[in-house]
């Protein structure tokens, strides 16, 4: 049997034992008045007969006497015709006279007149007045006895008996147990309607499902949310957030439910409640923007949250055609997107060496050429010349400045593409890097996304000589010991036609962009790409904020130090990254 049936039925059982129980207990109360009704009733009427004065006189005159008169007598004497008159008049059942022995000198039945009466009348005659029930020979009455008294005297000569039949009381309770019925019929089916609505809303607040079914989902949506490394956040249709999983925190940085030491939540680290309402949640805009639409689901999104890029998208959860709100899902893209940029180097460096070893192969032809016609000093003369400029020469002017490998490498393979897009990659004269990089991988994408928006610009600018000049110090660590590693500064510049007018905040805002899709090159869709990394390529907006975070994360900083203008020169960028260098090592220390 389903548990709703089942608490439907105890429902039912509850309500018509309550209603039984009020209906007997009112009817037991309503009998009890009637009974204390009829006895006060019967106690007036015997106070009534007992004081008239014939009645008195009467007794009191048969008491004297030796003996009682005879039935015949009795029944033809004026106690009879006073006690029957009292008894038509009252509609009582009997009203008894007796002597001061307790033999009738009145009674409905004129043959029993002369006997003893059949209940005690002891305390009646001792002067006390009582109300009883009792079983006599004309059946069970409510009645009460009250004693007579002599004329102008305190001597008991007699008692008077009234009483009124049960069964006139039982008709009166009939008559009122009516209404007693009806109401108990209509709380019983008040109560038989209610239980089914209670079943039926119990029904859709549990989505007809059992509680050990509803355990069962309990234990595998906590094991499921708190198992996945992605973060889910449920949302109600009454806007309501109802699920924000750990992973979820994680990600977009907001610290776990709970109040400070003095009772309040901080300002400044805004938590997430379960029952907060979405709209004033602290988490940013573009995911409370996936879940306007009420009726579509909304396609991912990439969203920059506490240094992290992540894909967000929102799904539509419905149950048996029952909307329950949105789901909307997180997926982390940082390590994603670093991992892609550095093969994307690795790539671009590959594809330089690939053309270089063309290059030194035709240079060992050449070599080879001259030592076998014998002109061993032109031979001589090439190699020379060879030496000075080396054996691979990447399109990057002014490369000698550099003195970093990692840093020759990876900016040669940058000019070869630039150069491919008609852009002259350049090292400015004031870079000097006396150490070498320790963290290549938060250097790649700080001064990958840095040269590549500085490339689009001046690919899309109108200056004919497009060039990107980059200038790179290095700066020694301050502490006694060196910890921490040097700072490595960056300043990239370019040809095109500046930001437009753009603020030196604004220009750092997610999303924000100044260039468009190149036609010939595809935009990228998947994160982590070159495109999605740089706000310049694909027009994601991303990979300004992205580096500035990951500076500041470190300690550093990117900043805009001129916004450039129409015709050239374009924008200059400054970027610090802390911990990123140590000096160099000397033979002997090595």
């Amino acid at each position: 049997m389903r548990f709703s049936t089942q608490t439907l039925l105890l429902q039912l059982g509850v309500v018509l034992l309550v209603v039984l129980l009020s209906g007997a207990v009112h009817a037991w109360l309503v009998y009890q008045r009637i009974g204390a009704e009829a006895e006060n009733q019967a106690l007036t009427l015997a106070r009534t007969v007992a004081s008239a004065p014939e009645i008195r006189t009467q007794v009191d005159a048969i008491s004297k006497q030796s003996g009682t008169p005879p039935p015949d007598e009795l029944a033809k004497g004026p106690i009879m015709a006073a006690a029957e008159a009292a008894r038509a008049r009252t509609s009582a059942l009997f009203v008894v006279i007796t002597d001061e022995t307790g033999l009738r000198l009145a009674h409905p039945e004129p043959e029993r007149l002369g006997e003893r009466v059949s209940t005690d009348p002891s305390e009646a005659l001792a002067g006390k007045e009582i109300t009883t029930r009792n079983t006599g020979t004309l059946g069970p009455s409510a009645g009460a006895k009250v004693p007579v008294y002599a004329p102008g005297s305190d001597a008991v000569v007699g008692e008077v008996s009234v009483g009124y039949s049960m069964e006139s009381l039982s008709q009166s309770l009939r008559q009122d147990i009516v209404p007693i019925a009806l109401t108990a019929a209509g709380a019983l089916l008040a109560g038989v309607l209610a239980s089914f609505l209670l079943r039926k809303r119990l029904q859709r607040l549990t989505l007809g499902l059992e509680p050990e079914e509803i355990s069962t989902l309990v234990h595998d949506q906590v094991a499921v949310l708190q198992g996945v490394d992605d973060g889910v956040i449920g949302v109600a249709p009454d806007g309501r957030i109802t699920v924000f999983n750990a992973a979820a925190r994680r990600l977009l940085d907001v610290p776990a439910e709970g109040p400070d030491d003095d009772g309040t939540a901080s300002p400044a680290m805004a938590s997430v409640r379960i029952g907060q309402p979405w709209a004033a949640a602290a988490v940013p805009e573009q995911l409370k923007e996936l879940t306007r639409d009420a009726m579509h689901d909304a396609e991912a999104v990439e969203v920059l949250a506490a240094g992290r890029v992540l894909v967000a998208n929102a799904r539509k959860a419905l149950h048996r055609k029952e909307d329950l709100g949105w789901v909307v899902m997180l997926r982390d893209r940082t390590e994603l997107q670093q991992l892609t940029r550095q093969l994307d180097a690795v790539g671009t460096m590959s594809t330089a060496l690939r053309a270089q070893r063309h290059e030194f192969a035709n240079q060992l032809h050449t070599i080879a050429g001259f030592l076998s016609i014998g002109h061993s000093e032109q031979a001589k003369e090439y190699l020379a010349k060879i030496s000075e400029t080396g054996p691979l020469t990447f399109p990057v002017q002014q490369a000698g400045l550099l003195q970093d490998p990692y840093l020759q490498a990876f900016i040669g393979a940058k000019s070869v593409g630039a150069d491919e897009r008609g852009v002259v990659l350049r090292i400015g004269p004031e870079t000097l890097v006396r150490g070498t990089v320790t963290d290549p991988q938060d250097v790649t994408t700080v001064l990958g996304n840095l040269i590549d928006n500085a490339v689009n610009a001046a690919v899309a600018g109108s200056a004919t000589d497009r060039w990107v000049e980059v200038e790179l110090l290095d700066e020694p660590p301050t502490g006694e010991d060196g910890d921490g590693g040097g700072t490595l500064h960056i300043v990239v510049a370019d040809s095109g036609d500046g930001l437009g007018g753009s603020g030196p905040e604004e220009v750092f805002a997610e999303g924000f962009t100044t260039a468009e899709p190149r036609a010939t090159e595809p935009r990228a869709t998947e994160p982590g790409s070159a495109e999605f990394a740089s706000a310049g390529a694909g027009g994601h907006g991303l990979g300004l904020a992205l580096s500035r975070k990951l500076a500041r994360r470190r300690g550093g900083d990117v900043r805009l130090l001129d916004p450039g203008s129409p015709g050239g020169p374009g924008a200059v960028f400054m970027a610090s990254l802390p911990g990123t260098t140590a000096p160099q090592q000397t033979e002997e220390e090595e």
